[in-house]
């Protein structure tokens, strides 16, 4: 009786399988329910409304504490709507064969939507719905390569010379600590840097560490080329679960070159100062630089973080010392020799 004097309520209605949003008007929630049949031209009986956001139903009660241009669904008998995230699960379920169908759909959600966390979630989508990963060749994904030199011919040739140089600036860092070694060491110290440097070369710098190709063994990632973050220098896993495939496009492979290699033990205040030090005080014994090397140059010691995992903080972890050096060899004990009876 009281409905013919309220003021009109305008909201945003879409049917469930369409991307098209009318305004509508009314002064009920059945008046906006009947509008939204005749323009979809959908059965009124068995229809219903609810919120966008989140599957609530709307009553009559309800409606009459909506907000002007709220967003709302039109349901039918047998429909279902559980919020804005159904729009992501109809998209997610054709996501390992995207077509440009759904990339289209994808793209006019974008381009109505306001609220910044739906915008974000249909960006990721858009993201990952333009990836390439399968593809390895200039020929194949050209983008990908955009701003490479041409020498690279393929994602994951320049992906093994990104970790390999990587490894050579840590190898860089270990020689410019030469100066700080004392005088009477520094030959010593070039000796063992000359013996770790034959070894990286003899291992192409570890450059598999990023290579999809590579064996199991020798990768940080699926035969697709999926990253995982492997958590801060003081926890076993990554909270956030951090994921990332340099493979898949441009934007991906940019942003890959934020991840660290970061070292459990710290390399700059902790190994290196080590092993300085230790061949300093060797006083006759052998320096075990395999040790330091797998400190500095392998996954023993090396842990691939995102950005956000990575920790600036002083890690407080030292150098074992029982592997400094080489175990001595026990002098054996002369047996005294029998008397003969």
């Amino acid at each position: 009786m009281f409905a013919m004097f309220r003021k009109p309520k305008t909201v945003k209605l879409r049917a469930l399988h369409s991307a098209n949003k009318f305004g509508v008007a009314g002064r009920t929630c059945q008046e906006v329910l009947r509008k939204g049949c005749l323009r979809f031209q959908l059965p009124v009986a068995g229809s219903r409304l609810c919120l966008y956001e989140d599957g609530t139903e709307v009553t009559e009660d309800y409606f009459l504490s909506l907000s002007d241009n709220a967003e709302l669904v039109l349901l039918t008998t047998g429909q279902t709507w559980q919020g804005y995230v159904s729009d992501i699960g109809r998209f997610l379920s054709v996501f390992h064969e995207p077509h440009a169908g759904v990339v289209q759909a994808a793209r006019q959600l974008m381009c109505d939507e306001q609220a910044p966390l739906r915008q974000k979630l249909l960006a990721d989508l858009l993201h990952n719905l333009s990836q390439n990963i399968e593809a390895e060749t200039r020929a194949e994904d050209p983008p990908w390569f955009e701003g490479l030199e041409s020498r690279f011919r393929s994602k994951s040739s320049y992906l093994r010379y990104s970790c390999e140089s990587r490894i050579r600036s840590y190898l860089r860092e270990v020689s410019s600590y030469t100066s700080m070694v004392d005088a009477e060491a520094q030959e010593e110290y070039m000796r063992i840097l000359d013996s770790m440097g034959q070894k990286l070369k003899s291992a192409q710098y570890n450059g598999s560490y990023f290579d999809r190709g590579a064996k199991a063994s020798g990768r940080l990632c699926t035969p697709e080329g999926w990253f995982s973050c492997q958590g801060p220098f003081d926890m076993d896993d990554c909270l956030s679960k951090h994921s990332i495939n340099p493979y898949g496009n441009r934007e991906s492979r940019v942003l890959f070159s934020t991840w660290n290699l970061d070292h459990i033990i710290e390399k700059k205040r902790t190994i290196v100062p080590t092993l300085a030090e230790a061949v300093k005080e060797q006083d006759g014994r052998e320096v075990d630089w395999e040790y330091f090397y797998g400190l500095l140059f392998t996954l023993e010691n090396l842990k691939l973080v995102h950005i956000a995992c990575h920790k600036k903080t002083t890690h407080k972890l030292s150098c074992d010392p029982r592997r400094i050096y080489k175990p001595q060899p026990r002098m054996k004990r002369k047996r005294p020799a029998r008397k003969c009876q």
